[in-house]
């Protein structure tokens, strides 16, 4: 296999994983010790976040090709790359709260769903609770309006219950 074959599938792997990935962040990782990396390696892992290193030429060419043209600016000096395959907020939480205790790890942009996003846009995206929070406030917002309509209901239910013992009673007074 040719060193050309190498790039070309190389340049597939990194399209592919930008075309599946939920999120992306781009990160310069200058300053980090191995055993730093090997940490930050080890969470990404326990959340699904596919962390990897590929050379810029390579990078450029993949974003290129699935139209992230955003992101070329960014493709400078040492860059890694998140992939957030299962949860779009995954990848930049991770980096989020990293970066606050290693101050060599910078962030440098990202995307989600197709569009590119910067270091402020990464930032909202971290800030987000996780996903399950989310569809737990949103199920819990369509359960709210049942829920208080049930209360009416047996309101309504209850005083005609009242009323028709009312009204029993009083043909049981005049028989």
């Amino acid at each position: 296999m040719s060193n050309l074959d190498i790039k070309k599938q190389l340049v597939g792997e990194i399209t592919d994983k930008f075309q599946t990935a939920q999120s992306a962040v781009l990160v310069d990782y200058r300053g980090l010790d191995v055993e730093e990396i090997t940490e930050l390696r080890a969470k990404f892992r326990a959340e699904g976040v596919d962390y990897k290193v590929y050379k810029n030429t390579l990078m450029r060419l993949a974003v290129k090709e699935v139209g992230y043209e955003g992101l070329l600016d960014y493709l400078v000096g040492p860059t890694a790359v998140a992939f957030g395959m299962e949860d779009p907020v995954s990848a930049a939480k991770i980096i989020a709260d990293f970066a606050k205790e290693h101050k060599d790890l910078e962030i440098k942009a990202g995307m989600v769903d197709g569009d590119v996003i910067d270091l402020a846009g990464i930032k909202e995206l971290a800030a987000l609770p996780p996903r399950e929070v989310l569809i737990a406030k949103v199920l819990g917002g369509f359960n709210a309006p049942i829920a208080g309509f049930a209360n009416v209901l047996q309101g309504t239910v209850r005083n005609l219950v009242y009323a028709l013992n009312g009204v029993k009673e009083q043909k049981e007074a005049q028989a």
